[in-house]
């Protein structure tokens, strides 16, 4: 009797081990140069921290329904987390091979986040105007993600308001498809990845530096309308409510 369950046993100990080799790899990086672009970010100035990430089409945090797959920290305290420290984000990017990253946004600079349409032609017209254009990201394949200085610092905390307040304008007219990430806010950085193949990459890369949000908004704003204006559905910039 005790030969027959060792003889199970050992089967099932082969069986398990064979099982455990035929798991696909969750712990190697897919993305060439993630590394390298992360700290380039970070030597920016845009402070980072880790974020989810793609499992299957699906989140990899234990949230069933996740409203924003693959978009958000895994820390609630992310924001005192952030940081541009080389060390830190090395052991992170090591460690968590699989993770995206976001940078805090309201500290160092804020982001400008438009559809992705609007966001083609209005990079092209300021470029084409000469306007110092600063780093600039596509998003998921619908958003555009323009990098800026940020519209406040400790010097003057009174100009500081929360991002919330940028979320719910008072009429879709006034800045339709627009989202300004400043303070208490966040967006992933590249390199990322997202469900259903989809990334978030450079369009031009974090070596820009920052400029004024205002010489931007001008043309944003305008070419956002002109992307409502055409009869497009409207894409949210964000969810609301997470």
């Amino acid at each position: 009797m005790s030969a027959e369950k060792g003889r199970a046993s050992g089967a099932q100990g082969r069986i398990s081990q064979w099982l455990r080799g035929r798991r696909p790899r969750t712990d190697a990086p897919d993305v060439p140069g993630r590394e390298e672009q992360l700290l380039a970010a970070a030597g920016a100035g845009l402070p980072l921290a880790p974020a989810a990430h793609p499992s299957a089409y699906r989140c990899s945090c234990d949230r069933v329904g996740c409203p924003t797959p693959a978009r958000h920290p895994v820390s609630f305290a992310w924001q005192t987390q952030s940081t541009t420290d080389r060390a830190q984000i090395e052991r992170w990017a090591r460690h968590q091979p699989q993770a995206n990253f976001i940078t805090a946004t309201g500290m160092v600079h804020d982001v400008l986040d438009v559809p992705l349409e609007a966001g083609v032609e209005a990079l092209g017209r300021l470029l084409a105007d000469g306007v110092d254009v600063g780093p600039v990201a596509r998003s998921g394949g619908d958003r555009m993600l323009f990098f800026t200085a940020t519209r406040g610092t400790p010097e003057d905390e009174d100009e500081w308001w929360p991002c919330e307040l940028d979320c719910h304008p008072e009429t879709m007219d006034e800045h339709p498809g627009l989202r300004w990430h400043c303070r208490g806010s966040y967006v992933l950085v590249p390199p990322a990845r997202l469900p259903g193949d989809l990334a978030v990459e450079w369009e031009r890369g974090p070596e820009h530096p920052l400029p004024d949000p205002l010489t931007l908004l001008e043309v944003l704003t305008d070419e956002c309308a002109r992307y409502a204006g055409q009869g497009r559905e409207h894409v949210a910039a964000w969810p609301l409510r997470g």
